[in-house]
């Protein structure tokens, strides 16, 4: 059966238990895609030899690969739940650098993850860039938010770093996985966003809920009439975006 939150989701038991073969099976059966490229099989088949390599001395924990962020239409590479702590892995297959780009990516999904996901917002968020052949970095934890800064680690250096994480965050609160991967996502999208998503084959029920209450639309909408009347006198022409509707006065 498809699954409309990511391509491929287990418990790393579970994913340890499978061959490369067996789990790009599900990947190929769950992409959106009409038809995988090579490319994106021979990245998907390098994360699955380095990850059940590296995480093979974790514990009890989940695996999701191409988890989708809904308002923005994007997929991270790979989640690990473990230790109650979301660790969110980009990759950059053959990568000798750090770049800055691929950080802000990375950073950019934790703390969408932490606004508008329900089962995010206390949750410890940590963005991980694998830049496969870089070379060992070492740095400070910084947290800000229950969202970590992101943090630099080869193909043999994600176990070490996961567990840097864990040691140093031992205390918390439990997090129930498989609760964690289906949450709600809470904005509603703009229409294009929405458009987006639904093209890539997401259901609506991700995007369905907004969190607009009626005082604060009511503020808005007395607000945007009185930008209108003051351009009106003006002789200009307002044209304001809001949550993706747009309005002209």
């Amino acid at each position: 059966m498809k699954n409309p939150r990511c391509f491929y989701s287990a418990s790393l038991h579970d994913f340890f238990s499978q061959s490369k073969d067996e789990v790009l099976g599900v990947l190929n059966a769950n992409s959106s895609s009409a038809e995988t490229t090579l490319q994106q099989e021979g990245a998907w088949s390098e994360e699955i030899e380095i990850l059940q390599r590296e995480l093979a001395s974790l514990g009890e924990g989940r695996i999701l690969f191409e988890y989708v962020i809904p308002r923005r239409g994007k997929r991270v590479d790979v989640v690990v739940l473990y230790c109650n702590i979301v660790f969110l892995l980009e990759f950059k297959c053959g990568e000798q650098r750090y770049q800055m780009s691929a950080l802000d990516q990375v950073c950019d999904y934790a703390l969408d993850l932490h606004h508008f996901q329900e089962a995010s917002h206390e949750t410890l968020l940590v963005p991980l860039l694998v830049a496969t052949r870089a070379k060992e970095v070492s740095g400070a934890l910084v947290c800000r938010d229950r969202v970590l800064e992101p943090i630099g680690c080869n193909a043999h250096t994600i176990a070490s770093r996961i567990r840097e994480v864990c040691e140093a965050y031992p205390d918390e609160p439990p997090l129930d996985y498989v609760r964690w991967e289906h949450a709600a996502y809470c904005p509603t999208p703009t229409i294009v966003e929405a458009a987006q998503a639904l093209y890539l084959g997401h259901g609506v029920e991700a995007i369905t809920r907004s969190d607009a209450g009626a005082k604060n639309l009511t503020r808005t909408t007395v607000a945007l009439d009185a930008i209108i009347a003051r351009s009106r006198l003006r002789g200009e022409k307002a044209i304001c975006f809001v949550t993706g509707v747009l309005g002209a006065g």
